[in-house]
């Protein structure tokens, strides 16, 4: 079958799909593209996945969390290399969770149960590390995520200290903020973050379910978020990832869906319920945007990672050029 045929049912597939999602003012729709993964300790199985981050060039980076190790992907969820056993020697792991990339492509890993940050490189050469058990500056108590700003700072989740920690990109460390609590500034086991291009950090504050933004340097700006299930409310937000025009994608571990917010909060859209067919969860944990606004998301309920590509709107081009430049 030609490159051609091959395209077009997938791009009238998509026109189809996009015409049954119901359309939001200011919002962009999404449809869902692929999935990989089941249960199992092999190649391209997890038990369960845990964080994801893509880099510039389009591979996607899986922790492992019970196989404790690092799985990386092709944008379609081909298997291309992994590293990582179980330990707590250089490179090893104890339960990896969030994972993030910096402007050179290395790779940083939440050590969750050695309460370490590891850098690897892109193809997981150890390269350092910092950290150790502890209340202390630099120190943490399960390290849930990890997310990098634009001049290479590393912002860390410390999640049983209910902070978050900034360190420059030798793991020097640098500020904190944070204490257990449900007031401005505090924390109930807050899970993901992500950094915007200003520099400013959105925090899944999990059981005081909201989003939470800090500037750089964590102070406090403002917030968004009350408990339950109707548009713009969160049930235990887990996710947090900031697209190219800024818009932040939440996922929620018990609402069994993903919704969309301008920077500001403002609702903009969701997909999901509850289940494990295509654009089902079960559990979704952490999410990613590549550079083309694809979506993707860590089902960890259903051992799996789900694909979700913008629709095309009616405005776009349909030249064959376009066409192909969605799926290339």
């Amino acid at each position: 079958m030609s490159r051609r045929a091959f395209v077009v049912p997938i791009f009238l597939s998509i026109l189809v799909a996009a015409s049954l999602l119901p359309a939001v003012a200011g919002a962009q729709s999404f449809v869902y593209m692929t999935q990989w993964g089941t249960e199992g300790s092999g190649p391209g199985e997890f038990s369960p996945p845990a964080g994801v981050a893509v880099a510039p060039t389009g591979e996607v980076y899986v922790t492992d969390l019970n196989n404790h190790r690092v799985q990386v992907f092709s944008g379609d969820g081909t298997h291309l290399y992994e590293w990582g056993t179980y330990g707590s020697g250089d490179g090893q792991f104890m339960h990896p969770r969030g994972v993030a990339l910096d402007g050179g492509g290395n790779v940083y890993v939440t050590d969750s149960v050695n309460h370490r940050i590891q850098v690897f490189t892109s193809g997981g050469t150890y390269l350092r590390q910092w950290g150790t058990y502890g209340t202390g500056n630099g120190q943490f108590h399960n390290p849930f995520d990890v997310a990098l700003d634009g001049s290479g700072n590393v912002y860390v989740v410390d999640e049983y200290n209910h902070r978050v920690q900034m360190f420059a990109n030798d793991g020097t460390y640098m500020t904190q903020w944070g204490a257990w609590g449900s007031g401005t500034g505090e924390f109930d086991f807050a899970h993901d973050l992500a950094v915007d291009g200003s520099g400013n950090v959105y925090v899944a504050d999990g059981y005081n379910h909201r989003i939470q933004v800090f500037d750089g340097q964590g102070t406090y700006l403002y917030e968004w978020g009350t408990e339950g299930s109707g548009d713009g409310q969160l049930n235990t937000p887990y996710g947090v990832a900031i697209d190219g025009s800024g818009n932040v994608y939440v996922t929620e571990q018990w609402g069994h869906r993903v919704q969309m917010f301008a920077s500001d909060g403002t609702y903009l859209e969701q997909w999901g319920t509850e289940g494990s067919g295509d654009g089902q969860f079960y559990e979704p944990f952490s999410v990613a945007v590549d550079g083309d606004g694809n979506v993707y998301v860590v089902d960890r309920g259903n051992f799996r990672i789900q694909a979700f590509a913008p629709a095309p709107s009616a405005t776009e081009p349909t030249s064959w050029g376009h066409i192909k430049s969605l799926y290339r």
